[in-house]
């Protein structure tokens, strides 16, 4: 991705005005573990090998700094999920409504996860009488890189009463709520809060013709039958929370101005197929899913939600005593980050790579580079 920017993000810019957003995405990505943003050298202790290791950008539309953070969010909610089945809902919205998008994503995006909540909070309480709960992620992007928002659900096969007990929900494992009513209900929730707030902001003439449309149009909502158990589900789900539009794999080549990357083609049994762009095009698409600065795209909501969670004092698990073989743990000290990484992928980055004995020691400190030709050459205010 970052040979991508680097060659057509001067013919993005002749084409369009980019925001400043927008800029510091791709120049964070395009510098993202080169000597641009400076590093370490390290040697090995026993081979004496000698390697750079280079900084990443950290960002999180950038496929190179993704992992990680993945594998950390996937085990800290394994941790505070109910053990039990779920279900894999996804809400759908039509294209026609994508001019909207485009207009004010943040206020798109958060109407958006309002009526998704909404909708299944409603339908607990309406087919179950209770108090359910979803973690809910969003995805901005089809498989060619057009724009297609789209939540992903999973919520839990059980739920929390008014007389505070906890219940059982769903029918025998196959399904949650019925499909057809659940479209209806999010069409007309998201559809009359979009029209409210466009009518509050005086921009309802705008778009009024495009909001009449997608009433028209019969809008989808997929449910999968239940899950197994909840680390499954975490798992399952983990694998849609730091996906972004594209990544370095799905991309086979650039050449002769154009982008060769893999697509699935849903529309034949979700074929795997070479899809060539124009290289500006190409980019211009993946900058339609950067999302608003410090914009929260992973919410929990209902009996997930930390705060109703502490307001309803809800427990997951039962209370037990604990044994001497908890209270010798609890006192062992927290693993680092190091360790965690460790732990969960099961390789240290601190192993020489060539002898695969030794530790790579640091010996020097690289700077980030800061000079003039650095910016102008990207394009991009200077990253602090």
């Amino acid at each position: 991705m970052a040979d991508v920017v680097n060659s057509f993000q001067s013919g993005l810019l002749a084409k369009t005005k980019l925001t400043p957003l927008h800029s510091r995405v791709l120049g964070k990505i395009a510098h993202c573990r080169t000597a641009a943003l400076g590093g370490h050298e390290e040697v090995c202790d026993t081979c004496g090998t000698v390697r750079y290791s280079y900084n990443s950008c950290g960002d999180r539309h950038c496929p190179k700094c993704q992992a990680v953070k993945q594998a950390f969010w996937i085990e800290n909610l394994m941790q505070s999920t109910l053990p039990v089945k779920h279900f894999h809902i996804v809400f759908t919205v039509p294209h026609e409504l994508n001019a909207v998008c485009l207009h004010n994503q943040r206020m798109y995006y958060d109407l958006l996860f309002a009526a998704v909540w909404h909708t299944l909070r409603s339908f607990g309480y309406s087919h179950y009488g209770v108090e359910s709960g979803a973690v809910c992620v969003l995805h901005t992007w089809g498989q060619n890189l057009t724009l297609h928002p789209h939540i992903h659900c999973i919520v839990p096969a059980a739920g929390y009463t008014l007389k505070g007990q906890w219940i059982n929900i769903g029918h025998s494992g196959q399904y949650l709520y019925p499909v057809h009513q659940l479209s209806d209900a999010f069409k007309g929730k998201f559809l009359d809060s979009l029209k409210r707030a466009l009518r509050k902001k005086n921009e309802l003439s705008l778009f009024n013709g495009v909001v009449q449309q997608a009433y028209k149009t019969k809008w989808v909502v997929h449910c999968e039958p239940s899950l197994a158990g909840a680390g499954h589900v975490v798992k399952y789900l983990g694998q849609y929370t730091h996906r972004i539009a594209i990544t370095n794999q799905r991309i086979l080549n650039i050449e002769q101005g154009k982008v060769t990357f893999i697509a699935r083609d849903y529309r034949d049994n979700a074929a795997k197929k070479p899809v060539t762009l124009d290289g500006v095009e190409f980019l211009r698409r993946f900058t339609l899913h950067i999302l608003p600065r410090r914009f929260v795209k992973i919410r929990r909501f209902g009996i997930y939600n930390h705060t109703t969670r502490r307001n309803l004092d809800l427990q997951f698990v039962p209370e037990e005593k604990p044994g001497i073989d908890d209270i010798i743990n609890k006192q062992q000290p927290p693993e680092n980050k190091l360790q965690r990484i460790e732990r969960l992928t099961g390789t240290n980055p601190c192993t020489c790579p060539v002898c695969k004995k030794g530790r790579m020691v640091l010996v020097k400190v690289l700077p980030r580079i800061r000079s003039p030709g650095w910016i102008s050459q990207s394009n991009t205010p200077a990253i602090h």
